[in-house]
């Protein structure tokens, strides 16, 4: 499982213990200034390090560290439940899916403020007219098949990571769900949802891939 991390010391402990039985927790330190990598580290997990900043870089570090047939994103903050991901990778070990999504559905008050939900929905919008995937959340809990999407080759390393993932993936032909998912409040102050300046830019980074991916806006303008 890779855990992208930026400063997340408060919310690791609980994150890591609720990692499934069997499972490997790979913590992918952004350059933390907390010690949230020598908290990981005494709770067991490995810790990758990864100096270039960016969601996207911490996930795809976490990627080609792992091993196991299967991989699982979460993050750090413990706003979504880790231990929801063995459903998920079991429908697709039975074969019913490719690669699949957690919707959030926020639980509590401040768990999804306003600004975030409207860049999200505007994010989903985007995606369905280039893709088809009548997809509500663009969320960072998801799981597929590891091999499979190193050859997806994303090459974004910012915000725009887990929306190229999802883009590559359908015109891979992928089968793609998303199920609801319980989204508390995050422990901590948040790097991107938390401000509309954050959205707005994480939004401005998930247009441009899809401007320049083979076929967007900016594909057809070369």
């Amino acid at each position: 499982m890779v855990l992208p991390c930026l400063d997340e010391a408060a919310a690791l402990p609980w994150v890591l213990g609720r990692i499934p039985r069997g499972w490997r927790a790979i913590v992918v330190d952004n350059g933390s200034s907390d010690g949230s990598a020598r908290i990981a580290e005494a709770a067991g997990a490995l810790v990758v390090r990864e100096p270039r900043r960016g969601f996207g870089a911490a996930c795809h570090a976490g990627l080609l560290a792992a091993q196991a047939e299967f991989v699982c994103f979460c993050d750090c903050d413990a706003s979504m439940d880790p231990g929801l991901l063995p459903a998920f990778v079991q429908e697709i070990a039975d074969g019913g899916a490719d690669l699949v999504l957690g919707r959030r559905r926020p639980v509590g008050r401040g768990a999804w403020p306003p600004h975030a939900r409207v860049g999200n929905l505007a994010v989903a919008r985007l995606l369905r007219r280039r893709t088809g995937l009548r997809l509500h959340d663009i969320g960072p809990l998801r799981a597929a098949r590891r091999e499979a999407l190193l050859a997806l080759a994303p090459t974004d390393r910012r915000s725009g990571y887990p929306l190229e993932t999802v883009v590559r993936a359908a015109e891979a032909g992928w089968r793609v769900t998303e199920h609801p998912v319980p989204y508390h409040p995050r422990t901590g102050a948040s790097k991107v949802t938390g401000t509309w300046r954050g959205t707005w830019q994480a939004v401005h980074d998930m247009a441009k891939v899809l401007a320049d991916l083979p076929g967007g806006e900016g594909g057809r303008s070369r």
